[in-house]
């Protein structure tokens, strides 16, 4: 007899302590970005090529496709033999001189010593200075001559000119090339995504822009779904084929290839919109529903997910409507 009133008061206190839990939110109707889901294509900032700066062939190559590279890195050595054999002629020619030079500065301090005691005309030790003045300026211009030779080779070694990532190695160790040829091309400056819109949506691009992200492989904008967001950068005032292209700059894209497509969301217009919190819904057998005030679960169809001033809600499609108001757990 006592336990027969005992439950049912226990179950009147874990209904009133559910509803006292329970939280009743109006329906609101509000005016949000209509979202339109496009597909950006990530580029670089800049694609420069590592040139070879003389012929020869390529002994040396220290990167390949993906290989991330720091402005100044040596990828690659190019050798031109004639150099080496150039430098060889430089250097001999170079000796003989210093020796004509040495011995004219004595010759020229011997005539300089008879002149002092009358022995030989000042004709004589004229002479012998012009020619110790020729044999220097000649050592000076081979010794410049080296120096361009020695510089030559020294332009050997391809240079990264900017920091990136290595994109296409056109050529192997072994390979001739000639004086200005690709031996890399570096995508650098930091990525971006490009989009490329219907001209119906031009006049509804502005910059600053948000844009939501996907992350890869992801296809439908949802709540748990891994995403970043970004900002319109730049539209660019021609239309080509139809098409309007605009640039979205994102945190970081450092985990996508260069040219690699992903889905991106960017608002276009505005609408008028019924959301509630999301953890209104409740989904039962595949069938999203939500509960209303009197306690009657309604269907819905529901839409795009969105962040509400820091709440997650939900587009309502159909089945509510302004006035009504929904509990949430």
């Amino acid at each position: 007899m006592l336990r027969s009133h005992i439950v049912p008061a226990l179950l009147g206190l874990v209904s009133m302590t559910a509803l006292a839990a329970a939280a009743e939110i109006p329906v609101t109707v509000a005016e949000r970005p209509d979202l339109k889901a496009v597909f950006g294509q990530v580029e670089s900032r800049d694609v420069v090529p590592a040139r070879a700066r003389i012929g020869g062939t390529v002994t040396s190559l220290s990167v390949e496709e993906g290989s991330a590279v720091k402005a100044g890195d040596v990828i690659a050595l190019v050798v031109d033999d004639k150099l080496a054999l150039q430098l060889g002629a430089v250097d001999a020619r170079i000796k003989a001189i210093q020796a004509q030079l040495d011995n004219a500065r004595i010759e020229l301090d011997r005539a300089s010593k008879l002149l002092a005691g009358g022995v030989v005309p000042k004709t004589r030790v004229d002479l012998l200075q012009t020619q110790f003045d020729v044999l220097t300026n000649q050592l000076t211009a081979a010794e410049a001559d080296r120096a361009v030779l020695v510089q030559q080779q020294s332009e050997g070694e391809v240079i990264a000119p900017a920091p990136g990532r290595v994109l296409t190695v056109p050529v192997t160790r072994g390979s001739v090339i000639m004086p200005g040829e690709p031996i890399a091309r570096i995508a650098g400056g930091g990525y971006f995504l490009r989009l490329s819109l219907p001209e119906r949506h031009a006049g509804h691009i502005k910059l600053g822009d948000d844009v939501i992200v996907g992350s890869r492989g992801v296809t439908e904008l949802s709540a748990d779904a891994p995403q970043s967001h970004g900002k319109v950068v730049k539209v660019y005032p021609e239309i080509d084929n139809g098409n309007v292209l605009a640039d979205v700059e994102v945190a970081d894209l450092g985990d996508f290839f260069v040219g690699e497509r992903t889905r991106v969301w960017i608002p276009v217009a505005m609408k008028t919109v019924v959301s509630v919190p999301a953890t209104a819904i409740a989904t039962r057998a595949g069938v999203d529903y939500v509960k209303l005030a009197d306690g009657t679960d309604v269907p819905v169809i529901i839409g795009q997910h969105f962040d509400d001033k820091g709440t997650p809600a939900v587009e309502i499609l159909s089945g509510l409507g302004q006035g009504d108001t929904v509990v949430t757990p």
